[in-house]
């Protein structure tokens, strides 16, 4: 199997990566308006009634920003990815809890995804929402970015192992030609959502997209979009696909400050209906106050990560040590407030390809003594590199006090998300990261997840520096092949005996899994399901 980058040329526009793609789900910043998008006021503007009602506005809380890219071929911000969700379709598109795909754009599931041939009717009347109509040009135009290997987009390393190309039938009519059978491709195809060839193919079109242009076919057009402010929403009049809008109006707040957050949805007199990234400090004055609080719990994670190049973190029982050194249970009762598990595996529990991993790292401080001084290691002194994503920051003190307790002086270094991985796109020296990821916010599926974290030319290998390895060089022949075996049972096996190794080396690798908060007003919203990744999808939700 291809990795994520694999097919782009050497200059893989990191920094542009990095910079649009809101990496981890924290959107990095836009620094140049849009110019399709008015400049408009601060977050507290809204589009029109308040309240719950056929012509009232719904004012949702996003806890992330706004500004990262909205080019959904190329986005991770949560943002984002949430109201491209709402904006645009894909041919399927996958219910956001159980992520069992259904038709969208296209008129049915295809009922046998045991060949290498996928076809595709188009819906009758389905429109852009500039009334142009839909058809199979739009999604080969989209297909073609996707795989066009001179070109380095995000959704190419969930497509360009195993799809072939995408060939135009007919008008209403396509064909997906696969390099060998693989029926977990089927939910990926949320991930290519269609847009209008007749716009995005213009000259800047795509560096539009980047900063905000949102054209689809989906329930709801954007409206506006004020970056680090609020992005508007009206329901699509002309919308005929299977989840229709509810809504008339929808004004999302973006409020990464959890306090302000917390206010927005708090008292008599809220200004929001429904808020994500709900502090788990806040959830019982929530409660009190009316609202349903609820958590999700799937990969979000507190990950570690070492430079490799940097002594003596190249040595596998260094890393080791500090991972056996870290006071997980402590962590999740004073900093997660219970809403965590400890890591037993690369994948977390409610994974259908999960088992613990050989290697489990329960609290084990002399063991983690006896392998630094194993390594000949002592006097060992580290600067923590961290985001400063709120619950991220609140785990940072374990951390610290487990590492003190065997001999490492430990100083923690929290940061904005675009400081710390523009230092790492920079290649600036560092010792080891601390930071938030979620690939559920793309699927469930293992191969997905783990070659989003994992791979000779991918990312994070690249920050890690242990990609030229040769532990590593095996693990991602290991993955290629795992990715192209036909039987599923055999085939989840050998994802787990990679993740073994994973494991075992802790290069990249979760400390807890958490849940995600979303609070919301039960007397005005209903259908409402909180997510275990970030943002918010109001598809089935409607006004009590």
């Amino acid at each position: 199997m291809r990795d994520v980058t694999r097919d782009a040329p050497a200059a893989l526009h990191r920094r542009s990566f990095l910079k649009y793609s809101g990496a981890l789900g924290a959107a990095a910043a836009v620094s140049s308006s849009l110019a399709a998008c008015s400049a408009g006021p601060e977050s507290t503007n809204d589009t029109g009634g308040a309240g719950g009602g056929k012509n009232g506005t719904l004012t949702a809380v996003i806890g992330y920003g706004n500004d990262g890219s909205w080019d959904p071929t190329q986005t991770a911000s949560a943002f984002c990815m949430a109201g491209n969700n709402h904006i645009y379709e894909g041919l399927l598109d996958t219910d956001p809890i159980s992520r069992e795909p259904y038709a969208a754009l296209a008129t049915a599931v295809p009922s046998d995804l045991s060949g290498t041939s996928w076809k595709f009717e188009l819906r009758a009347g389905a429109t852009f929402h500039d009334g142009e109509p839909v058809t199979a040009d739009d999604v080969v135009f989209v297909y073609e970015r996707i795989l066009d290997p001179d070109t380095q987009t995000l959704a190419k390393g969930f497509f360009a192992s195993w799809l072939k190309e995408v060939r135009k039938i007919d008008a209403r009519n396509v064909e997906l030609v696969l390099k060998f059978p693989f029926p977990d491709g089927i939910s990926r195809l949320t991930l290519a959502k269609i847009m209008p060839k007749h716009v995005f193919s213009q000259p800047g079109a795509w560096e539009e997209a980047i900063k905000g242009k949102a054209i689809g076919s989906g329930p709801y057009r954007q409206t506006a979009h004020h970056p680090k402010s609020n992005t508007t929403f009206e329901a699509y009049a002309d919308y005929n696909g299977p989840r229709p809008p509810a809504f008339k109006k929808m004004n999302w707040l973006t409020i990464v400050d959890a306090a302000p957050r917390v206010a927005k949805i708090s008292g008599a007199s809220a200004g929001a209906q429904i808020a994500d990234n709900i502090p788990y400090a806040n959830i019982g004055q929530l409660e009190k106050g009316g609202m349903t609080v609820q958590g999700g719990s799937g990969m979000n994670n507190l990950f570690l990560m070492f430079n490799t190049k940097h002594k003596p973190f190249d040595d596998v029982r260094v890393r080791q040590a500090l991972h056996y050194a870290i006071d997980r249970d402590k962590m999740i009762e004073v900093a997660l407030k219970g809403h965590g598990k400890p890591a037993s595996s690369f994948l977390n529990e409610g994974n259908p390809s999960y088992r613990p991993a050989k290697s489990v790292y329960a609290y084990d401080p002399d063991k983690a003594k006896a392998l630094l001084a194993e390594a000949g290691v002592s006097g060992l002194k580290i600067e923590i590199l961290a985001v400063n994503v709120s619950w991220i920051v609140d785990c940072l003190p374990t951390i610290k006090s487990s590492w003190d307790a065997i001999g490492v002086e430990t100083t923690l270094s929290p940061q904005e998300t675009t400081a710390v991985f523009t230092k790492m796109d920079q290649k600036q020296d560092y010792q080891v990261v601390a930071a938030a990821s979620n690939p559920n916010q793309f699927g469930l599926d293992a191969d997905l997840i783990m070659h989003y974290n994992y791979g000779p030319q991918n990312l994070w290998m690249q920050y890690a520096r242990w990609a030229d390895n040769s532990v590593a060089k095996q693990l991602f022949k290991d993955m290629d092949q795992a990715t192209q075996e036909p039987d599923a049972e055999k085939k989840k096996t050998m994802v787990q005996d990679y993740i073994d190794v994973v494991a075992e080396q802790v290069v990249l690798y979760p400390v807890v899994h958490n849940e995600l908060m979303t609070a919301w007003d039960q007397e005005r919203l209903s259908g409402i399901r909180a997510q275990p990744y970030p943002g918010i999808n109001l598809l089935q939700a409607k006004w009590v």
